[in-house]
């Protein structure tokens, strides 16, 4: 299969197109800046996912997309970061549906990312595929992104829609937890009653190969693993498996002084379930976060 990867030098993008390669397909990598190193026979096309549809080569020969460009939200919160985050999933996921919609046979599937921040902050509720939208800005971000992704259908593509969780591995935002942790400083965010949605990385790749599989998975999938827990039992856990303590928790007007607005997606509760994910006959091969972990820090 020819696999056009958007994004495809990032943190998951890196590993997707490792598994890619490894399992006999075709890779076309598409990104904003010039890579050097790349696997033997991997192609890159440079695009700004803002100023228009990605070079029709990365597409033409295409049986299958997966979209994962997008500008980091893990940063603090300015009205230009703003724009950056909103024009980069939006604007860029219906400047790639302009680019399919150009194409004399477009590619069988597109597998484009979203977040569990579609759902906003809901406590204890259990939220699944079919749960109702949040309100906020990572909301609307989410429903406006998702509605781009929805464009590709009418041109007979099939759509899958995964809403990441938080991902775990040697990068992203795990490599900014480790370091208080490793210092004996690391604890709780706020009380720690907040709900932890997470995904060790190597199932999010499955996951995202098993969805360009299985042509039976249409529409929004939670990419989180079935077992969320609360933020205290994370860091509790996290702190175990590093055999640090974890005696200092981080107050809610300490992590507002540090990241602004942003905080608010590291306080906020999303007790997320896979129902659909698990229901179209994924496995995960870490469900329970102290195996996850283990696996990532051994």
């Amino acid at each position: 299969m020819n696999v056009t990867v958007t994004g495809g030098t990032g943190f998951i993008g890196r590993r997707l197109v490792d598994r890619l390669i490894a399992g006999g397909h075709s890779v076309h990598v598409v990104g904003r800046t010039p890579r050097t190193g790349l696997a033997p026979g991997l192609r890159l096309s440079l695009w700004d996912a803002t100023e228009g549809p990605p070079p029709e080569e990365s597409l033409s020969e295409a049986d299958a997309v997966v979209h994962l460009a997008g500008e980091p939200v893990s940063q603090r919160w300015t009205p230009e970061t703003k724009r950056r985050i909103r024009a980069s999933r939006i604007d860029g996921t219906e400047n790639l549906v302009k680019g399919l919609a150009q194409l004399a046979k477009p590619p069988a599937v597109l597998v484009s990312t979203s977040g569990i921040d579609y759902y906003g902050d809901r406590g204890d509720e259990a939220l699944t595929e079919s749960s109702s939208p949040g309100s906020g800005f990572l909301p609307e971000v989410c429903i406006g992104w998702e509605k781009a992704a929805d464009g590709a259908e009418p041109l007979g593509i099939r759509v899958v829609k995964l809403r990441f969780g938080l991902v775990l591995g040697m990068g992203g935002a795990m490599a900014l937890m480790l370091t208080p942790f490793k210092l004996g400083l690391g604890g709780r965010l706020g009380d720690g009653s907040q709900w932890t949605a997470w995904i060790h990385v190597d199932d999010v790749v499955s996951l995202i190969c098993y969805a360009l599989e299985t042509e039976s998975m249409r529409g929004p999938f939670n990419a989180t693993a079935p077992n969320p827990v609360r933020n205290a039992q994370f860091t509790q856990t996290l702190a175990r498996v590093l055999r640090r303590p974890s005696f200092f928790p981080v107050p809610v007007f300490g992590l507002k002084l540090m990241f602004g607005e942003m905080s608010e997606i590291m306080l906020a509760s999303h007790r997320v379930l896979p129902r659909e994910t698990e229901n179209a006959g994924f496995k995960f091969t870490f469900p329970d976060l102290g195996p996850a972990l283990k696996n990532l820090l051994a």
